[in-house]
């Protein structure tokens, strides 16, 4: 059983109420041992609470629209999943909602994403697109993924190594190992400085957005926090292609 969250959304019934739209795709979803959710604890799971469930959708800003999107795709009951880009429109804490729910899928889930933290916490396994044609099949998470990474061009660096201490006879044309240019080099280690001090922040942002004190205004938090997130997409975007020049 498919069932398919896009990023471009579902035309809703704008005169329909929530909890009607909802109770049309099922009225209840068995979770597996012994667990079930009735369409109005799907809502309130996520984040709809009674008198929300009973508005009509024309009424629904662009966030609620999206978790009732995402509430439909689910009470379809799949056994096979695909998110595209489930993390792009999602606030913080349906996000949240949305992770704890997906570790405890008993199905298949597909994600595509560029959310690195969020498929740590989903995934483990990859299908990383490297262009022209070229897909790798890789077990594990996205820091998983690096680590072998770096791993591999680490043992590659030292074979080279050997293999010109340990060679009797001067070669030519010897095959040099790819180097970035100096702007490069300079650039790729300042975006990994750059991802550190971003990924410190972002945690700490979370920290201060799971446990908020009186005196935070939540909205700053927030539009830091998304600042952030998109900040650290794109240095690990440049960051990947980089490495690339390296492989």
């Amino acid at each position: 059983r498919f069932a398919y969250y896009s990023q471009q959304g579902i035309q809703f019934n704008e005169g329909q109420k929530v909890i009607d739209a909802i109770r049309n795709v099922a009225e209840v979803i068995d979770l597996g041992g012994g667990k079930k959710l009735t369409a109005a604890q799907m809502l309130n799971l996520f984040l709809f609470p009674h008198e929300k469930q009973y508005d009509y959708i024309e009424k629904l800003s662009g966030g609620e629209r999206r978790r009732l999107n995402l509430c439909m795709t689910l009470m379809r009951q799949p056994n096979f999943l695909v998110l595209d880009e489930p993390t792009n429109d999602l606030d913080i804490a349906t996000l949240n909602i949305l992770e704890e729910y997906l570790v405890e899928f008993k199905g298949c889930v597909i994600v595509v994403s560029h959310d690195r933290y969020f498929m740590d916490r989903i995934v483990d396994h990859l299908l990383v697109f490297h262009g022209e044609g070229k897909i790798q099949d890789f077990p594990g998470n996205y820091t998983d993924y690096r680590m072998a990474r770096a791993s591999a061009s680490k043992a590659k660096e030292n074979s080279e190594t050997r293999q010109t201490r340990d060679s009797r006879e001067p070669r030519q044309n010897i095959d040099k190992p790819k180097k970035l240019s100096f702007k490069d080099q300079r650039e790729h280690d300042m975006l990994e400085e750059k991802m550190a001090e971003l990924e410190n922040r972002k945690v700490e942002l979370e920290g201060i957005l799971a446990n908020p004190s009186p005196e935070v205004n939540l909205n700053d938090i927030i539009a830091e926090y998304d600042k952030v997130k998109d900040e650290l997409d794109e240095a690990e975007m440049r960051w990947l292609e980089l490495e690339e020049k390296l492989s």
